[in-house]
């Protein structure tokens, strides 16, 4: 795959990158003197986003190997009667094994190498000596940083047999996921990602929680720019080749208020209903997408 970060040639009717919403010969274009925007000094100075090159997209790559490795891991393991500890312990030692760091432990002062969330845990929920239990579904968060580029990737899981709101909940949320994925593409914005999620949740009868949200991944663990998993067509930055982040829905089966434990990272559901996520690590291309975290 070839990657143009450096100058991407702008037709007269697209959209302008700027994000005006106007096409770009009523907006930017000439405003410099050329039709061709340097797209990463543009992103940089207005979003803050960062456009990774073919070395970057390469790294980024390699590190989502690892972290699907890691994944398929736990998922050969998962049982009820271990506890989110033993979970923990797989991903710290065959990160390091592997030579990598798992990017969660001490970040902002959380403890553990992994992020293991259980029924009505959205997020964040921090391993320990909780025995998982017949009937769980279980989200496992994995971050792994290998030679300086990060991959960020999670599924949820079933551990024994589910009940029919497991079962539930988990399909919308893969499939939110899914749709998501599949409107990143040039010309694009991230509120059309956000909307795709929004409506499919919503007509299943489930919410898209509002308070956590995708964002750039790569050179550090969260980067510009955010990735809400709700919104309106056509808002939001517009979508450009060489733009790294990540798409995470998270999906409950009521309600999409949540609270957050005393621990100050757990977050649970308002109303104790099940929630699930599946998350991948994506760069957009020239024509489309592709997954650095593909399963």
């Amino acid at each position: 795959m070839k990657l143009k970060t450096k100058t991407v040639k702008i037709g007269r009717n697209d959209p302008c990158p700027c994000g005006s919403g106007l096409k770009y010969k009523k907006c930017c274009m000439g405003k410099n003197g050329s039709d061709n925007q340097d797209l990463e000094t543009l992103y940089a100075a207005r979003y803050g986003i960062r456009l990774k090159k073919e070395k970057d997209i390469e790294g980024i790559r390699r590190a989502g190997r690892l972290v699907l490795e890691t994944l398929e891991l736990v998922e050969s393991r998962i049982k009820p009667g271990i506890t989110t500890d033993d979970i923990n312990t797989w991903v710290h030692e065959f990160t390091v094994k592997n030579g990598a760091v798992p990017a969660p432990l001490n970040y902002r002062g959380f403890p553990k190498s992994v992020c293991v969330s259980i029924n009505e845990v959205i997020c964040h929920g921090i391993p320990s000596n909780r025995v998982i239990e017949d009937g769980d579904i279980v989200n496992v968060d994995v971050t792994s940083i290998l030679n300086g580029y990060y991959a960020d990737a999670n599924k949820t899981f079933f551990a024994g047999t589910p009940g029919p709101g497991a079962v539930k909940i988990v399909r919308i949320a893969r499939e939110c996921l899914k749709r998501g994925m599949a409107m990143v593409k040039p010309g694009n914005t991230i509120g059309d990602i956000g909307w795709a999620i929004q409506t499919y949740a919503e007509a299943q009868g489930c919410s898209v929680v509002r308070e956590f949200v995708g964002h750039g991944v790569g050179f550090e663990f969260h980067e510009a720019p955010q990735v809400p998993h709700f919104g309106q067509r056509g808002s939001g930055v517009p979508l450009v080749p060489g733009m790294v982040f990540t798409i995470e829905p998270m999906i409950n089966l009521g309600r999409k208020e949540l609270k957050v434990l005393q621990d100050n990272w757990t977050a649970v559901t308002r109303d104790g209903s099940l929630s699930a996520q599946f998350e991948q690590t994506l760069v957009v291309t020239e024509t489309g997408v592709e997954s650095l975290t593909p399963f």
